[in-house]
């Protein structure tokens, strides 16, 4: 072979091999390639993710966009491997660019749309039609009132008058770790949804304030810490959601974007806190589990050490899986106490059930985990299981008071049942003496011969030991009838008196119509039973009175026997008994209890003279209205 036939040869080898060089060259820069979005009337809604979407870290927090759209620099872009990108060093600041094929054929507005709300430094870059970039600036870090768009995410409307693909610069920088979430709408689509979640928002919130307001009132009403903790935990969770949701910059503190820093992070400091609390009280943890008590101080106090030293470094507020261990500490918690056959433990564990499972749900997305795609139900997902525990805890609060009121039903029947057995000692006690003075009194009778008059003093006495035997059974229901009568009476005793609805109305028919009857419209004096017990009906006229009717009992809506019952207390106290007492005593509501002892004690104060030697009947002489 000649020397320019091997040449030849060697050049046409070499350009052969070059030729494949830059065919997989292409390839894999073809294969590098970022994928543009273009506009498209048919998809009104579309979330930009994988490689889409490159970003840039900047390390020194130094580079401007001039740096940016240096050759160098845009070789440094990575694309996206995840579903949506995050700012993994919060020491850093990172640089996002998307491209876009505009389309001047479409017919509708277009907006881009930037989450999470929680970004401190938020920089959009657009680019004109000079080659240049405009930017737009927001965050949290900014005054809500400069914003475009009065709305809690970042909205830029979109110049849609051209066809060319544009390339579009985004920076980010914040304390807190936060997901590049970025979407492409069109307007109308855009508003339709800003009104359905702003009023998921509404519902939401307003049930927190609802259960909050229950929980207040019942509060109030028993006095039990419980409730204050469990309201302070749910208001809590709502101040977290709205920092969270970017609502609270909105409307409550729009002015001050220093808030934005804290709000978060003392919110799931005072829902753990408060959480904790509520657990302590409701399960009775110091009682049932003296350890998991002590666990439970120690959770506290170090997760309050880590919200001041948080205080002084504003980045520890990112790491909320902090918020985990007093989690599964309430949730072990209540297992544990589940398991001892506490009733009202099970709502309380189910509840806490959808937390962990929303907490789950949050922790993959903070991981970025590729098979949890973003969307609705994932984003809201923890709001969602807080609906569900909020709902499932009221319904174990509502178990534990009835658990409550079963405990002190079982206390009244124990109570009964003692005094059926003193009842029934009496009676033994009373047989034994009596067959001992038989006893006694055959013996004196064998002894009669011999010692008449002993004899004849031993038949007077077991004549009056069976006289006085007699009186005391004679007396017995009106030792009991007295007994009821006296200050200290319990509602259970005054019972045996009056334990049901007939009994009080055969007394106030007794009562009412002690005179004679006459119809109160044309006085006819015969009558006929009425519809209602004891009521009476004229001949005459066909006017059914009630027997409750012009009594201090009408138009009561408590049962008339518990009715019965507050009147004796009023009297006997003379109107000195507290509504909350009377609210105790009798398991009504403290409202319903103020407004019949208010009414009460006025009948009491007007009838004062008549009452002042009436003795223990008297609380009678105020049932009938005095006005009729």
């Amino acid at each position: 072979m000649t020397k320019p036939v091997f040449f030849s040869y060697i050049g046409h080898l070499i350009r052969i091999l070059l030729g494949i060089c830059l065919f997989f060259m292409l390839t894999i820069q073809l294969s590098y390639a970022q994928k543009i979005i273009a506009i498209q009337d048919k998809v009104p809604h579309y979330i930009f993710s994988y490689g889409e979407i490159e970003y840039l870290e900047d390390r020194t927090n130094a580079l401007t966009l001039s740096d940016v759209l240096k050759p160098a620099m845009q070789s440094e872009f990575i694309p996206n491997e995840k579903y949506t990108p995050k700012n993994y060093h919060l020491t850093s600041a990172y640089w996002y660019r998307f491209k876009i094929k505009h389309s001047r054929a479409s017919a509708k507005n277009w907006v881009l749309e930037f989450f999470d709300q929680s970004v401190n430094h938020f920089s959009l870059f657009v680019p004109k039609k000079n080659g240049h970039y405009q930017a737009y600036y927001s965050g949290t870090a900014y005054p809500f009132s400069q914003r475009e768009y009065q709305h809690k995410n970042f909205i830029y409307e979109l110049n849609n008058d051209t066809d060319a693909t544009l390339t579009y610069y985004v920076r980010i920088k914040s304390s807190q770790s936060v997901s590049a979430i970025m979407v492409l709408r069109d307007i109308r689509w855009f508003v339709k949804y800003a009104l359905n979640e702003y009023l998921i928002f509404g519902l939401f919130y307003g049930m927190v304030i609802v259960f909050s307001l229950y929980n207040l009132l019942m509060f109030f009403a028993v006095r039990q810490m419980q409730y204050l903790y469990y309201v302070l935990y749910n208001l809590s969770i709502g101040l977290y959601e709205m920092s969270i949701d970017g609502i609270a910059f909105q409307y409550l503190w729009p002015n001050s974007p220093l808030w934005n820093e804290y709000g978060i992070g003392m919110a799931l400091y005072s829902s753990s806190v408060f959480a904790l609390m509520f657990t302590l009280n409701f399960l009775g943890v110091k009682a049932k589990a003296p350890r998991l008590y002590q666990l439970i101080i120690w959770v506290i106090s170090l997760r309050s050490l880590f919200f001041i030293i948080c205080l002084f470094n504003k980045q520890l507020f990112s790491y909320k899986l902090v918020e985990l261990i007093p989690l599964l500490v309430a949730y072990g918690t209540g297992i544990y106490i589940l398991k001892n056959h506490y009733r009202p433990a099970m709502f309380f564990v189910i509840g806490y059930s959808f937390l962990v499972i929303g907490f789950l749900i949050k922790i993959l997305l903070l991981l970025n985990v590729s098979w949890m795609p973003y969307g609705p139900f994932s984003y809201y997902s923890l709001s969602f299981c807080f609906v569900f525990e909020m709902i499932l805890v009221s319904f174990a609060i509502g178990e534990s008071v009835r658990t409550l009121r079963k405990n002190e039903s079982e206390v009244q029947k124990r109570m009964i049942h003692q005094l059926q057995v003193n009842e029934s000692l009496k009676d033994t006690l009373n047989k034994e003496l009596s067959t001992l003075v038989d006893e006694r009194t055959q013996e004196v009778s064998l002894k009669a011969s011999i010692i008449e008059k002993q004899n004849e003093e031993i038949s007077l006495m077991n004549a009056m030991l069976e006289k006085d035997n007699q009186e005391l059974h004679v007396n017995i229901e009106k030792v009991t009838k007295a007994r009821v009568m006296s200050d200290h009476v319990d509602f259970a005793e005054f019972s045996k008196i009056y334990p049901d609805r007939e009994t009080c109305f055969k007394y106030l028919s007794e009562l009412k119509w002690a005179n004679g009857y006459a119809c109160r419209k044309c006085m006819n004096t015969f009558f006929l039973a009425g519809f209602l017990p004891y009521s009476r009906r004229c001949t005459k006229c066909g006017y059914d009175e009630s027997v409750i009717a012009y009594t201090i009992f009408q138009n009561s809506k408590i049962p008339i026997n518990k009715a019965f019952y507050m009147l004796f207390l009023v009297y006997s106290t003379k109107g000195k008994i507290s509504s909350h007492k009377l609210s105790g005593l009798l398991l009504i509501r403290q409202s319903t209890c103020w407004a019949y002892n208010s009414k009460m004690q006025k009948i009491l104060e007007e009838r004062k003279k008549e009452l002042k030697a009436s003795g223990e009947g008297g609380w009678s002489k105020l049932v009938l209205d005095s006005n009729h």
